[in-house]
């Protein structure tokens, strides 16, 4: 399937800032299952300073801004093609080696809930992967699916403790779950087509396992599948902070509450 996306996000500073830093991972990755066609990113109120691909192959953009404008544009725009394999990516490839991805962070570290879960779905399944899809379909039940109830910085713990959340939070748990059974995985952001809308307001995220003598295998926890073709993987991470999308900082405003952001995504054929 040929995927064409459009994202742009403003950044709108009430104040004026003597400098700031961004990370971007904006650049759809290139795979067996994924070619990217076109993909352009273009910065405005901000300049690009270096570009590099980091320990899991994501290609990253380090821009920075200081004084006027108080307004940043990052805009992406390309067209993707996607081969649909049922979520199977296939053999570990990049820098950084599987038991890495074993590794638990402050965002997907299980707690008593998260344990509960895994007792709940126990061992008797077909294969690994039916074990994964049943820890999914548990995951989503208890964190009923909810924008504004969390956010990044909310630890997959707590979302189930709250009871609510969005894919970000589904991801992470799973995340979880499956390194505490000893398996590599990975926090994946990237575009998902929707079926019933163009535009949209956030980018998705959905976790990714890898199993001995399959590789990795992506879970969409929050639409309780795998992902297929119309969904395009832009970045991976140990968690959502090593693949989001923008991360930066900056200096000289020290009142950010009335500081905006505002993101419009269209993903369309």
């Amino acid at each position: 399937m040929l995927l064409k996306i459009r994202h742009e996000t403003k950044y709108l500073h009430a104040a004026p800032v003597s400098y700031g830093l961004m990370e971007l991972r904006m650049q759809p990755r290139e795979h067996a299952i994924q070619k990217v066609m076109d993909w352009n990113i273009t910065l405005e109120g901000a300049e690009e300073q270096l570009r590099f691909t980091d320990q899991h192959r994501n290609e990253v953009i380090l821009a920075a801004y200081q004084g006027q404008p108080h307004e940043i544009t990052i805009a992406c725009e390309g067209t993707v093609e996607i081969r649909d394999t049922a979520g199977v990516l296939g053999e570990h490839g990049g820098y950084a080696p599987l038991w890495y991805y074993k590794r638990q962070t402050g965002l997907t570290r299980p707690g008593s809930g998260g344990r509960a879960l895994l007792r709940e779905a126990g061992t008797d399944h077909e294969n690994d992967v039916a074990q994964m899809h049943a820890l999914s379909a548990l995951i989503v039940d208890a964190v009923g699916y909810e924008t504004g109830a969390t956010n990044s910085e909310t630890t997959a713990e707590e979302a189930l403790e709250l009871g609510k959340g969005v894919c970000q939070d589904h991801s992470h748990i799973l995340i979880g779950l499956a390194r505490q059974l000893g398996f590599p995985a990975r926090y994946v952001s990237g575009y998902l087509m929707m079926n019933d809308r163009v535009d949209q307001e956030a980018g998705h995220a959905w976790a990714e396992i890898h199993f001995d003598g399959l590789g990795w295998v992506g879970f969409d926890v929050s639409n309780r599948i795998s992902p297929d073709s119309r969904y395009v993987r832009v970045a991976v991470g140990l968690d959502y902070r090593q693949a989001a999308p923008v991360t930066g900082l900056h200096h000289g405003n020290s009142d950010t509450s009335s500081d905006k952001v505002l993101v419009n995504i269209q993903v369309q054929q």
